[in-house]
């Protein structure tokens, strides 16, 4: 646990500012899952996943994702070289650790759905030849908000392949002023985060994770809310059960950073909207009036009674 908050420690040395951001990124990573970030250029996405890599000493690769980019630049390809008279594979992108995927929604659908299956199975397939990824393998994919130029919207089975959907956000002007202290600052020393973990025992760290206890009560809300989506008029398409075991994967990891081996409601209820939201589809008439998915929640949760045994205030 104290690893964990001397990670957030050195990453918040190059991101000022979105403390709450960077701890559910971690979160995210511990619970094994992939991370969706919908924001506008400029905002510090590369600096953070970058920052993440050099403090949990991961490799970190970033791929502008266009038009023009091929299922094989992600997954790799294989290579007729003329002086052994062999094919020899060449890698993709994606092997690494921390696989950027800057600006998803720019690309084609076929390059969409190559990286989904890298996502769910942690594995590429080439030619007929399946080969794993590195551990961990963590997805960080950005996507500029719909309706900008050149982008289109993704799939909901791609969305549902992303444990959290998070937003970074400006800067307050105190943050913004501070990074512009930063950049001017000659001495680099204390913008530059440390290297403080191995792969291995980041790996060690999202066991103990995985350990952490959920009581049966916890589960069944989890489960009530998830059925409050599937039954309301508002929503075309509710949770499904991989969105109930993300959030459940979610909440222990939060339970974790706090110092404790088991789930609460409140965990649940700090990360519900950052695991449900963009699982969602409400209807037109929703989103015409610009009632977000995260107001849909909200309401939602109003209507399921929380267990007194489990119940608990941050």
């Amino acid at each position: 646990m104290n690893l964990a908050r001397n990670v957030l420690v050195e990453v918040r040395k190059a991101v000022v500012g979105k403390d709450e951001v960077l701890c559910k990124a971690l979160m995210a990573m511990l619970a094994r899952g992939h991370i969706l970030i919908e924001d506008i250029p400029g905002v510090g996405k590369t600096t953070m996943a970058s920052a993440f890599a050099t403090v949990l000493d991961l490799k970190c690769n970033r791929m502008q994702f266009t038009p023009d980019v091929m299922p094989s630049d992600i997954i790799g390809f294989n290579m007729y070289n003329r002086v052994t008279n062999t094919f020899e594979f060449k890698e993709g992108a994606a092997q690494c650790n921390i696989f950027l995927a800057d600006e998803i929604n720019r690309t084609s659908p076929k390059t969409q759905s190559a990286l989904l299956q890298v996502m769910e199975e942690g594995k590429v397939s080439v030619d007929g030849k399946t080969m794993k990824l590195p551990e961990p393998f963590i997805v960080i994919a950005t996507q500029n908000p719909y309706g900008s130029t050149g982008t289109q919207k993704l799939p909901e089975s791609q969305l549902d392949r992303f444990m959290v959907r998070l937003s970074m956000g400006y800067p307050t002007i105190d943050d913004e002023v501070a990074i512009l202290r930063i950049k001017q600052n000659k001495s680099k020393e204390n913008q530059i985060p440390n290297n403080i973990l191995s792969a291995k025992e980041f790996e060690v760290m999202r066991q103990l994770v995985d350990d952490v206890y959920v009581d049966d009560r916890v589960l069944e809300y989890v489960a009530k809310i998830a059925s409050e989506t599937r039954k309301s008029s508002d929503i075309l398409q509710g949770i499904s059960p991989r969105g109930s075991l993300a959030l459940i994967r979610i909440a222990k990891a939060e339970a974790f950073l706090r110092g404790n081996n088991y789930v609460l409601i409140s965990d649940i209820q700090y990360v519900i909207k950052d695991v449900f939201a963009h699982r969602l589809v409400i209807n037109k008439t929703l989103q015409r009036g610009r009632i977000s998915e995260e107001h849909v929640i909200s309401e939602l949760i109003k209507k399921v009674e929380v267990p007194k045994a489990a119940a608990s205030s941050r």
